[in-house]
């Protein structure tokens, strides 16, 4: 199968897609649930964010130029910290904040430089067209794993204060009080990765692998960089995330193991 042969998709067709936009707008409505404009909303800026992306994607392609790939990783990395810390739900302390970037910056860096110079191997190092859609794939679901676990361990940290506290009474260091409910959290965090690749190959196929097949490609060369992506992906959630809790929990305790369930400044 030749690349030309994919399906160019005419822009009135394209336009009939959002018949289900329409056609979900008006559940609401019958419903009485208030959700319309939020979802006209989610459907312009999706569109909006797509088409920008596709104009600069190419510009980037045809460029390739390392400092501006690298500008654009950065730039995901800092919407990705900006978007978690807005999905907390609550006010973060600046200690906390600073290990939420780091855990991000330090998780992601590293599954990405592992899978140019390990897995993939891609020349030139920077080439945009295997970085960026790469690295989009690994730091969004990075940014999800950290925002599950943050607001795990808020979570339980302020319902079962009473018993991480009695714990520290009982003569428990910090580590061991809150060692279930850190737990927890990672699980947490990692679950929808384990439970999304449950699925892959037989209840769903993932995004990637269908277009690089609509692209023309062998559906088994799809099938090579689909598992590595999804690998890379379940090592970059675990790792960003383990390095948060374990990071995290100590902005929790002062020096005299004081217990502050809101975080330190």
């Amino acid at each position: 199968m030749e690349n030309s042969s994919i399906i160019d998709i005419e822009f009135w067709r394209l336009i009939s897609a959002y018949l289900f936009v329409l056609l979900l707008i008006i559940i609401f409505k019958v419903r009485g649930i208030a959700r319309e404009r939020k979802l006209a909303i989610a459907a312009f800026r999706m569109t909006l964010q797509l088409v920008i992306a596709g104009y600069v994607l190419t510009y980037l392609f045809e460029l390739s130029n390392p400092l501006l790939t690298l500008g654009v990783i950065l730039t995901m990395e800092g919407f990705a910290i900006y978007t978690i810390y807005k999905q907390a739900g609550t006010r973060l302390s600046v200690n906390l904040k600073k290990t939420i970037a780091i855990s991000m910056i330090a998780g992601t860096s590293f599954c990405l430089v592992f899978f140019n110079f390990v897995v993939i191997h891609f020349e030139p190092w920077y080439d945009p067209r295997y970085f960026i859609p790469i690295a989009g794939m690994i730091i969004g679901n990075s940014m999800t794993g950290i925002t599950l676990s943050v607001k795990e361990l808020l979570k339980s940290f302020t319902t079962q204060k009473d018993m991480i506290e009695g714990a520290l009474m009982l003569g428990a260091d910090p580590k061991a009080a809150v060692k279930p409910y850190v737990n927890h959290a990672f699980d947490s965090a990692v679950l929808p990765t384990i439970n999304n690749m449950l699925g892959m190959g037989i209840i769903f196929l993932p995004g990637m692998m269908t277009g690089q097949i609509l692209s023309g490609v062998s559906p088994l060369l799809a099938i090579e960089y689909q598992i590595v992506i999804l690998l890379g992906i379940l090592g970059s959630v675990g790792l960003s995330v383990i390095l948060f809790i374990l990071l995290a929990f100590r902005n929790f305790f002062n020096l005299n193991a004081q217990f502050f369930p809101e975080g330190k400044n």
